[in-house]
């Protein structure tokens, strides 16, 4: 850079906030686009637009001129070309703060832009549609993403929109006379980020299609390992918080929430009313009971406590007030246990159940809704505990990730929708009578919320007796024995992987369980098998186990 042309302090204080006079809008997605050109044209500010977004706003009756009258240039096969033009690129990139800059686009007659509003060519929703080839491929933008980059590598004296959702701050600052350095840096930021995720879908699209036309002739895609996972994995977050500390206090920890193009409302978004400052584990354990309470599609309540279940249950079949009763029920599994645990409800809590809650200590309360009276209660009576109202739209992943060092494991989540007691197979006893098979259809979605090794005993719609996180199956077994205490007797039990031998089966069997659910898959079957039919014991096989790490 010459010396005559260097940048100074007064230079950077005079570029702060700009004044809109000249705006550049291409959009795909027209979401709010007549209401901020409205607004442009109240402020005097010339419109420059394209195609469909200029018919648009001409449609309203708002003047605008279009790039053709900008650049000379008609636009050209078929479109691809139309904003790629010094006329449009001269206006974006010249930083103004820089004398022989202004002095050249004077020079040369190019008008600068102070703002740009691009969305980029439904690229993403396009391949969702199931549309392939050419179709795909005429849906990847070339000018929107230069005409981004350019704007956001001059945020200095450009402020380049990418997401209506942020129509609303261009619209306050133009109203106090222009957008700010520090607005402007920030709409750059996104941007660029919203360029990169775009780049990433082409990518992944493309690398699908090299590995398609790689398979041999008169394969197909069934064929291949890979089911679908992307070439290039992108994880977009944004920092929400930084937290207290990690699991524990010596390790700094935050919270960020998923801003990717498929990212679903979860925890991360969860409204918190009242209560201390969420910490990492509360999250952990907040994930895992709305999880565990989420499997089921009754009226159902989970209690956590270090990730693993103190209680599940669900309401009875004619309850008065079914949330309040399942969370009774959850409660009774291990009452000492759950003090100080994680309670998630998948339904409203109520008045009945907030009164329950007030009977002990609870650390977390997460659940998609309250009853006035039941928030009012807890928020004066109960001022430390976190509580928390799930997002409206809130869903579980596709798929889930989990760090190792050096890189990442991505799986599905392990899906229930599609649970059915049609599907397993009696090995051993006669058929139980109904309330039996609904009493094992709940501890084998309850089971999947323990950690493995992992065995669950249930009656009557709740658990009663859960073992967890042993190295052996046969602990897990003695551990739900023992806390199940007397209820055993008449109980049935789930274990989320079979039986490497007899014994396990066999503690439960003298303790009095009824039924038992399991996988099986044990090279030792035939062995699990005869020891159910020695106690006339009925035992299914599911074909699936449910390990949970």
């Amino acid at each position: 850079m010459s010396a005559n042309n260097q940048y100074t302090p007064a230079d950077y204080r005079h570029r702060d906030r700009i004044q809109v006079r000249r705006a550049l809008i291409s959009v795909s997605d027209k979401t709010g686009l007549l209401d901020l050109a409205k607004v442009l044209n109240e402020n005097n500010v010339s419109i420059v637009s394209t195609g469909s977004t200029a018919a648009t706003i001409r449609g309203a009756g708002i003047p605008v001129t279009e790039v053709v009258e900008v650049t000379g240039f008609a636009e050209a096969l078929d479109g691809r070309v139309k904003t790629l033009h010094p006329k449009i690129h001269g206006g974006l990139l010249a930083d103004l703060r820089l004398v022989n800059h202004e002095q050249q686009i004077k020079d040369l007659d190019i008008e600068p832009f102070e703002l740009v509003v691009v969305n980029l060519y439904p690229f993403v929703q396009t391949v969702a549609s199931g549309a392939v080839g050419d179709a795909v491929v005429d849906q990847i933008d070339i000018g929107g993403p230069a005409m981004v980059r350019a704007s956001a590598k001059n945020f200095a004296n450009v402020a380049i929109v990418v997401d209506p959702g942020n129509y609303a701050d261009v619209i306050s600052a133009i109203a106090e006379g222009g957008t700010t350095l520090t607005q402007r840096r920030e709409l750059a930021a996104t941007a660029f980020a919203h360029t990169a995720r775009y780049d990433s879908a082409v990518a992944n699209w493309f690398a699908n299609e090299v590995q398609e036309k790689a398979l041999p002739v008169g394969s197909d895609k069934n064929d291949l390992k890979n089911p679908g996972f992307e070439k290039n994995l992108e994880i977009k977050a944004e920092l929400i918080s930084v937290l207290r500390y990690g699991e524990n206090s010596h390790q700094s920890a935050a919270i960020y929430k998923n801003v990717s193009e498929d990212a679903v409302a979860g925890i991360a978004q969860a409204r918190q009313h009242s209560g201390k400052e969420m910490s990492f584990n509360n999250y952990i354990d907040a994930d895992a009971a709305v999880r565990a309470a989420y499997d089921f599609n009754e009226p159902a309540v989970a209690i956590i406590k270090h990730a693993n279940p103190c209680g599940i249950a669900i309401a009875p079949k004619g309850a008065l007030d079914p949330i309040a009763e399942a969370h009774t029920l959850a409660l009774l599994c291990d009452d000492v246990s759950a003090y100080g645990g994680v309670v998630a409800a998948n339904r409203t809590v109520t008045l009945a159940m907030a009164q329950n809650l007030l009977q002990g200590f609870t650390e977390v309360l997460i659940a998609p809704g309250f009853e006035l009276e039941a928030l009012r209660m807890l928020v004066d009576k109960r001022k430390n505990m976190r509580i928390l109202e799930l997002p409206r739209n809130y869903a579980r992943e596709s798929h889930e990730i989990k760090q190792v060092s050096g890189g990442f494991l991505y799986q599905e989540i392990d899906e229930f929708s599609k649970f059915s007691s049609k599907n397993w197979k009696l090995v051993s006893g006669k058929r139980p009578d109904e309330d039996t098979m609904k009493d094992l259809e709940f501890s084998w979605r309850a089971v999947r919320a323990v950690k493995s090794n992992g065995i669950l005993l249930a009656k009557n719609g709740a658990s009663i007796g859960v073992g967890m996180g042993q190295v052996n199956r046969v602990d897990s077994c003695k551990l739900a024995v023992e806390r199940g205490i007397v209820q055993v007797i008449g109980s049935v039990a789930a274990s989320d992987a079979f039986f490497p031998f007899a014994d396990g089966l066999e503690i439960l069997i003298r303790a009095g369980v009824k039924a038992v659910v399991q996988p099986g898959g044990s090279i030792r079957d035939e062995e699990v098998i005869a020891a159910a039919q020695e106690a006339n014991l009925p035992m299914f096989f599911t074909g699936e186990r449910h390990f949970y790490h």
